[in-house]
């Protein structure tokens, strides 16, 4: 694959802070990817989280279908999200790439930023929506509206259907892991860097599936429990970055330091927090058989290589993260309509489909899932130039 269609970089001019776009291949005119706001964002990051939409959307191909794959792009803002400064900042930058978001990039939350967030920054950019490039691809945009709106309006035991959507898919690609390796969901150990919108919600759907979570880690730490924490509780004690408060922790649970749960006697871990958390300085404290990648670029290439040389897989981020967005896809479309169990129900066939389908290939091709969900959209590229008009 070439290099990006459009590769920006944004200065702003009040607090010298910068932002960049990165629209890595349109399809029908439009690409689709997150705005993610966090301290150190580069464009570099920026440039292989684009390329990551690119294949998911690819990944995500149904030619039976309503919902037709985009192409890949993302935006970032190098800033700390809770600086006081953050939410003029966001403003300014919206308002400065006004012109994409209105033509050619829909975009929403990401790392640092949530929807509610977007939403109210980009009303204040003069923007319509935050999606609103994909309007004209749709057969009936006020139907597809409405119904986007009132999936956003449905909550399921205090979480949003929007949150629950992703970690949905994350944990059905760590329950299809398990399944085709023959272990039982009682008594698997998981350990989740994040509590935010993606690790919260892949909390709650691997507990009740039966797996044990015992160690969860924010920014102040790492709590642990070797016989299980309440996941419920520490929902209901988050900030709205995903902090725990501490006083809600029960006898037995223990505080350590912030990367303990990368070395937690857990069969499963799940970084769902930030890019680059596991890398070759500390890839020898994992002692967990899978990793599933529900944050962006969580593992490194090169730990990567010596996880897999010693026998733990890494299920990669373009397919485990990948159902948050056919979500918003899916239901705009109209695959779905704004239901939750119509939603999980979607969501648990699609990605145990397209996990089996990736682990199928890594063990025919001898190769690892991540090359196998390569050579996937590689497959099917073609199919979709053919139908499209490819990076049109």
């Amino acid at each position: 694959m070439s290099a990006p269609l459009i590769s920006l970089v944004w200065t702003d001019h009040v607090t010298g802070r910068q932002g960049f776009l990165v629209v890595d291949r349109l399809v029908r005119g439009v690409a689709s990817g997150g705005l993610r706001m966090r301290p150190g964002c580069t464009l570099e990051e920026v440039t292989g989280l684009a390329r990551g939409m690119t294949m998911k959307e690819a990944l995500h191909y149904d030619p039976e279908g309503r919902y037709v794959p985009l192409g890949g792009a993302k935006g970032g803002i190098d800033c700390d999200p809770r600086d006081p400064g953050a939410y003029p900042l966001l403003v300014r930058y919206l308002r400065a790439m006004r012109p994409y978001i209105e033509s050619l990039w829909t975009t929403g939350e990401d790392l640092g930023l949530t929807q509610d967030l977007v939403d109210r920054a980009a009303v204040e950019a003069g923007l319509i929506s935050s999606v609103q490039a994909v309007y004209p691809l749709l057969d009936d945009e006020t139907a597809a509206r409405r119904r986007l709106a009132d999936a956003f309006a449905v909550e399921v035991d205090g979480l949003g259907l929007d949150e629950l959507a992703g970690g949905c898919g994350v944990a059905e690609s760590a329950l299809t892991a398990l399944d085709r390796a023959g272990v039982p969901h009682r008594g698997t150990r998981v350990a989740v860097q994040g509590l935010g919108t993606m690790g919260g919600a892949t909390a709650r759907f691997l507990a009740r599936a039966g797996l044990t979570v015992v160690a969860v880690a924010d920014v102040k730490g790492t709590i642990a429990n070797p016989a299980g924490l309440d996941v419920e509780a520490l929902l209901r004690a988050r900030d709205a970055y995903g902090t725990v408060d501490r006083a809600v922790l029960r006898p037995g649970d223990l505080e350590l330091p912030g990367d303990a749960w990368l070395g937690t006697d857990a069969e499963v871990l799940v970084p769902a927090a930030v890019s680059y958390a596991i890398d070759t300085a500390n890839e020898h404290l994992v002692t967990a058989r899978w990793i599933v990648e529900a944050a962006n670029m969580p593992v490194l290439p090169e730990a990567e290589e010596r996880l897999t040389a010693r026998g733990v897989t890494v299920l990669p981020d373009v397919v485990v993260n990948s159902g948050t967005n056919a979500w918003w896809w899916w239901t705009l479309f109209g695959d779905i309509g704004p239901d939750a169990d119509e939603a999980f129900a979607h969501m648990r066939r699609s990605m145990r489909a397209l996990v089996g389908l990736m682990l199928d290939r890594a063990e025919s091709d001898g190769t690892t899932p991540r090359a196998a969900a390569h050579a996937l959209v590689t497959d099917r590229l073609p199919v979709i130039a053919e139908r499209f008009g490819w990076y049109r």
